[in-house]
């Protein structure tokens, strides 16, 4: 089980987001059967099996194991991920393009940059799990205070000075290319995202055991 799958078919998309299915996917966070998901959620047997089938069938659920009760098989099925992101590759025709237009200082080029770095992840961490290799990947998430909007402007003019010097300095771009795009030299290419924005003033909690049990 990955700890975040990132959902790319436009039909796994829009089974992902049925509410009741979307409970469903939430349960078999550990491995189930109908008859064990259908106490949880409160539907018969046969509707849970009904929305298993779409999942399976799209991707999002996968078979762990059959059991023999009497006359009857019995199917364990899990999640295949803890969690989901949909791509924007599931709306490609509509999906924000960060090569359209670049804007430091745009809310709106900074969510195409954030979309594609949700489409280029998704893409890369199926391609490491098939590969069964690990992800060379480097976050950094916090807060910080501003007293002034000349403060957070100042900041963020030294931030982006920083950022060059860095690049400058380790940056192999003297090497030439390949016709693949690999750099001549052996070295790999590496995306570069620096964000900042406003923290939101009521921040987004995630489910509490007991909120999800009251569903």
């Amino acid at each position: 089980m990955l700890d975040i799958e990132v959902i790319e078919d436009p039909a796994a998309a829009e089974a992902s987001l049925d509410p009741i299915r979307t409970r469903i996917l939430r349960e078999l966070s550990e491995p189930g059967s109908a008859t064990q998901l259908a106490a949880k959620v409160g539907l018969p047997r046969q509707k849970v099996n009904y929305h298993l089938k779409a999942l399976e069938r799209h991707g999002l659920v996968e078979l762990v194991e059959e059991r023999r009760k009497g006359n009857v098989t019995e199917r364990v099925l899990q999640a295949t991920a803890a969690s989901y992101l949909i791509s924007p590759v599931a709306l490609a025709s509509v999906a924000p393009d960060p090569h359209r237009f670049s804007d430091r200082f745009s809310a709106f080029w900074l969510l195409a940059l954030a979309g594609r770095m949700v489409q280029e992840m998704g893409k890369l961490i199926a391609g490491a799990a098939a590969a069964r290799q690990k992800l060379a990947t480097f976050a950094i998430d916090g807060e910080i205070t501003f007293r002034t909007a000349a403060d957070r402007a100042a900041f963020a003019e030294e931030l982006g000075v920083a950022v060059t010097r860095l690049v400058d300095k380790y940056h192999d771009g003297g090497s030439g290319t390949r016709p693949s795009g690999t750099p001549a030299g052996g070295g790999r290419k590496h995306r570069l995202v620096v964000a900042l924005h406003p923290v939101l003033k009521t921040p987004i909690k995630p489910f509490s055991a007991k909120e999800q049990d009251n569903d």
